[in-house]
């Protein structure tokens, strides 16, 4: 069936499910955002089965997508005690969720991070950092972010020609900020980077190592792989800022007293994986998307080199286009009903963030990048109790960027076709040639 047919049955075709529940349907992003866009219009909220997954609800719409994220009593990201398993927020086929419970004894949490929690567990680890992410606390660091975005600067004036500007360029810069805040030595930021692009890459042929075969079974086990090499880091760090306290991010969360104990060493290494992952390679996807769009609109380009105050609206659009976290999934607690489809108890639902950030009963020309564009209610860093901790380090560090950026180019065009990485999870571009001159 073609896409553009609407189903007899309200089933979703098999092409449209496996377009975006398999990783490799999002190597082609038109293709991608055409799949999201035929179930907005025509199954909004229907079930996606694909050989070797378990059925899961595709949640397209904004508005449902908002509810769910409200309401995590009864959608669950961490699973509730009542059914056995527990749930995984990150959708793997049959075979990945097989040899997860095989490393944990039966359940589908392999992390005690924010993202596989629910409160009040949830809540009472995020109160752990959530002062210090905040708009005020951050206004003390934008100096050394500056700082670092300026050195980057100096990076891409001796690049000056054709490069690739993801691989040769950009992943250093989102790296060394969310390391410095976080306390990490420069000279261990090439061994984050090797293990983030392992955490997020798994299903990635470009990120595996040569002599592993790609198989569901390869993917979760290089996910626990770099899961353990991020602990065997992290438990030495724990233990450096126990005894000897610094004022940094790593210092406060290993500190951190909850009923006047400290945080398990569990809690710990779950913070300290997810500001690693996503504190870096979603905002490394975003900034790229950003400039990748600039390039296509010259109009944007224009508007944004004239005037410096709309550097807020790129950055905003800029995340809405990327929407680089693509989905969470949560699990049913409670029969509900939404948007007239009923949900029973134990289902599992993935919310598609990066459709609900093109939904046409939000946004005026959804599908058009438009950095003027107001307001601009993207949910890109989720919404409710989840909502992203970090998301205001990641705005201030894009708006740093780009004001840096942007007086240093005196032109900048595509050298090439960009690339994708595979992933239905997290990722955007990762390769994207260019040339250019600096100012």
């Amino acid at each position: 069936m073609s896409t553009t047919e609407a189903p007899t049955t309200g089933q979703i075709p098999d092409e449209v499910a496996r377009r975006i529940v398999t990783p490799e349907g999002h190597v082609d992003e038109p293709a991608l955002y055409e799949a999201y866009r035929w179930l907005r219009e025509h199954v909004p909220l229907g079930v996606g089965r694909v050989e070797g997954y378990d059925p899961v609800w595709l949640v397209s719409k904004h508005a449902d997508i908002m509810e769910i994220e409200r309401n995590p009593t009864i959608f669950s990201s961490a699973g509730g005690p009542d059914e056995p398993g527990g749930n995984n927020p990150i959708l793997q086929n049959q075979a990945g969720d097989a040899f997860t419970k095989s490393l944990t004894g039966g359940n589908l949490r392999i992390l005690d991070a924010i993202p596989y929690l629910d409160p009040p567990e949830h809540t009472r680890l995020k109160d752990v950092a959530v002062d210090w992410f905040r708009p005020a606390n951050l206004k003390g660091y934008e100096d050394r972010i500056r700082g670092s975005a300026r050195e980057a600067m100096e990076e891409l004036a001796v690049k000056d020609g054709e490069f690739d500007l993801i691989q040769d360029w950009l992943l250093a810069f989102p790296m060394h900020v969310i390391m410095t805040l976080f306390g990490v030595p420069r000279e261990d930021e090439p061994q984050m980077h090797a293990l983030s692009q392992e955490f997020f890459g798994t299903d990635d042929p470009d990120v595996k190592k040569p002599d592993v075969e790609v198989t569901p079974e390869a993917a979760a086990e290089q996910f626990a792989n770099a899961i353990q090499g991020f602990y065997g880091y992290f438990d030495a760090l724990v233990e450096d800022r126990r005894a000897n306290p610094k004022d940094d991010l790593a210092g406060l969360i290993s500190n951190a007293k909850v009923d006047g104990e400290y945080l398990s060493k569990g809690y710990c290494f779950g913070y300290f994986v997810a500001i690693a992952t996503a504190g870096h390679d979603t905002t490394t996807t975003s900034i790229a998307t950003g400039i990748d769009e600039l390039l296509r609109r010259p109009d944007q380009l224009a508007l944004v080199r004239e005037d410096p105050k709309n550097i807020g609206g790129l950055v905003n659009e800029a995340i809405r286009w990327a929407s680089p976290i693509k989905h969470f999934v949560r699990r049913a607690e409670e029969d509900a009903v939404i948007s007239g489809q009923e949900i029973r108890k134990g289902d599992r639902l993935m919310l598609l963030y990066q459709s609900g950030n093109r939904d046409a009963d939000v946004f005026d020309d959804p599908d058009t990048f438009d950095l003027t564009r107001r307001p601009n209610k993207h949910i890109a860093f989720g919404y409710g109790p989840h909502a992203c901790i970090g998301q205001h380090v990641a705005k201030l560090e894009m708006k740093i960027f780009f004001e840096e950026f942007l007086p240093r180019i005196e032109s900048i065009e595509a050298a090439g076709p960009t690339k994708v990485a595979q992933s239905n999870f997290g990722g955007g571009l990762k390769k994207m040639p260019v040339r250019s001159t600096a100012a």
